[in-house]
């Protein structure tokens, strides 16, 4: 792995929808996709574990600016696929915001049946440019421009989940937490990896994996 650290950015704890709208330039009609999935997230996790109820007031920081912040990684990224898509995060607010946008298309991976009902729920109601794969993210084989997950699995399980895509031109950005490079320090007996990590813009304690390719130790 490589050891070059990328330039620092300040961490930006976006309060509200309107900081959110102004970091990220999203459109009203954007806006307003993102407020839709906002309540259908908070009915939804009534009646199924999709997040942390504590951290669903933390919506628009949490969740939509953690998730967003990977278009300023790969402004020119059109195909992503999302591992363990989970909740929806970050492919549905990938998929929001490049929703105007010709030739963009999101895979969202997730291996819960239960849980593609309300991605697909969402996707058909917001008419976003997904695809819902309800398959284990390593039985499938995608060439996208990105690879990315949140909360799938440590890095030594998450990189053989993505190596498929990685055989076919993928670059990852993985979203991670604090206990990154100890992850990555573990992967390493498995996998050469050439990456590097960029400190989250929505957490302190968070890092993006950035990685360029991907081999078996």
């Amino acid at each position: 792995m490589s050891d070059v650290p990328a330039p620092p950015e300040a961490v930006i704890a976006v309060q509200d929808a309107a900081q959110f709208q102004a970091l990220t330039g999203a459109s009203d009609a954007q806006m307003a996709d993102l407020e839709r999935f906002r309540v259908m997230l908070e009915a939804g996790n009534a009646v199924m574990n999709l997040v942390g109820p504590a951290t669903l007031p933390d919506f628009w920081n949490r969740h939509a600016w953690d998730s967003a912040q990977l278009l300023r990684r790969a402004p020119e990224a059109l195909t992503w696929a999302d591992l363990g898509a989970g909740a929806g995060f970050p492919g549905l607010v990938l998929a929001i915001l490049l929703k105007d946008t010709p030739g963009a298309r999101v895979h969202l991976v997730e291996s819960m049946v239960k849980r593609c009902r309300f991605l697909d729920q969402v996707v058909r109601e917001l008419a976003l440019p997904a695809e819902i794969h309800n398959v284990r993210a390593e039985d499938l084989s995608l060439s996208v421009d990105i690879v990315t997950a949140r909360a799938c699995a440590p890095m030594v399980r998450l990189l053989g989940y993505a190596r498929p895509y990685f055989k076919r031109g993928a670059r990852g950005l993985f979203l991670k937490g604090q206990d990154v490079v100890t992850e990555l320090n573990e992967a390493s007996t498995s996998w050469t990896i050439k990456a590097r990590l960029i400190p989250s813009l929505s957490d302190a304690r968070g890092q993006i994996v950035d990685v360029e390719s991907l081999a078996r130790a």
